[in-house]
């Protein structure tokens, strides 16, 4: 093998751990939910896009969670080595060392932060909070109590909100609502996840799930009951007026479906069905937000 062939491995195994490090494909579902709101703030106005607002909205997002998720791993890295789903990262496995992470994640904060702040000061001022509670609060929370889901949860919900404030500029009952709806989304999410990875949580001395005694009815049920709440919740934009009965038919069965995962959980405590609700998960939230965004109702002006 040529050193020419030896050398582009080298640079794209580096790269692939950059990815990891940052976790790309998170930050793509962040910018996801961050775009819905834009998009339903936007339409209910009957303004036009601004693709430079989009543009700055979707880099800028994505790097100040990547920073976020850098930050995270540069905290864990001892306990990392714990747990079997975290061994291979970069930093457990010596792929980066901590200089190159500091530099990656400020890099990204500064980077994202400063197109986030070209769209408006509070958009900044929410990636900046989002990265802070994420790192520095949620973060060394995780190891104390499973009151980090509900601090965790606060951060996790502010895209949807980022995105709208991005065209209004200002904290009003539309950022609210969209905040609220993925607050609420964050506790049946993040405990299936905390379901399927129990062990491994248990190894780096995570206890995350809702009831002390871990993978039990309790915990189950905790899951089922946010579920369920979720239906009502998700439905306040139909019920201010904002989005037509085709929000009200599809929510409700989307709401239902979702709940029928947390059901079977419940019945169950098995972890095929944490792994299915987990999944359903990822689908839910962005089908319900681009829902909003397709079935707006426009504000009389």
């Amino acid at each position: 093998m040529s050193s020419t062939t030896i050398d582009t491995l080298k640079k794209e195994s580096k790269f692939k751990s950059y990815l990891v490090f940052t976790k790309f494909r998170l930050s793509a579902l962040v910018v996801i939910s961050a775009l819905s709101g834009y998009l339903f703030v936007v339409f209910r106005d009957g303004a036009s896009v601004n693709w430079q607002v989009i543009f700055n909205l979707m880099v800028g997002g994505s790097l100040v969670t990547a920073a976020s998720n850098g930050a995270n791993q540069i905290w864990e890295r001892e306990l990392d080595i714990m747990m079997r789903r975290t061994q291979t990262r970069p930093l457990p496995q010596g792929r980066m060392n901590l200089k190159e992470a500091y530099l990656i994640v400020i890099l990204c904060l500064v980077l994202g932060t400063w197109l986030l702040y070209r769209i408006n000061f509070l958009s900044a001022f929410l990636g900046v909070c989002a990265f802070i509670s994420y790192v520095f609060i949620y973060t060394p929370m995780k190891r104390v109590s499973p009151w980090a889901v509900f601090v965790g949860a606060f951060p996790g919900a502010i895209p949807p909100m980022l995105g709208a404030i991005a065209y209004t500029n200002k904290f009003g009952l539309e950022p609210g609502i969209l905040f609220f709806v993925q607050f609420v989304w964050q506790f049946p999410h993040f405990w299936a996840i905390a379901w399927v990875v129990f062990d491994d949580y248990k190894a780096g001395g995570f206890s995350l799930l809702p009831s002390k005694f871990g993978k039990s009815k309790n915990s189950a049920y905790q899951i089922m009951v946010y579920s369920l709440f979720l239906i009502p919740f998700t439905l306040l934009p139909w019920v201010l007026g904002w989005t037509g009965s085709l929000t009200l038919v599809v929510a409700t069965i989307l709401g239902g479906w979702f709940f029928w995962y947390s059901y079977r959980l419940f019945i169950t405590c098995d972890d095929k069905d944490a792994k299915k609700l987990m999944f359903a998960s990822f689908f839910y939230l962005p089908l319900v937000q681009f829902l909003y965004v397709l079935d707006y109702i426009p504000i009389k002006k």
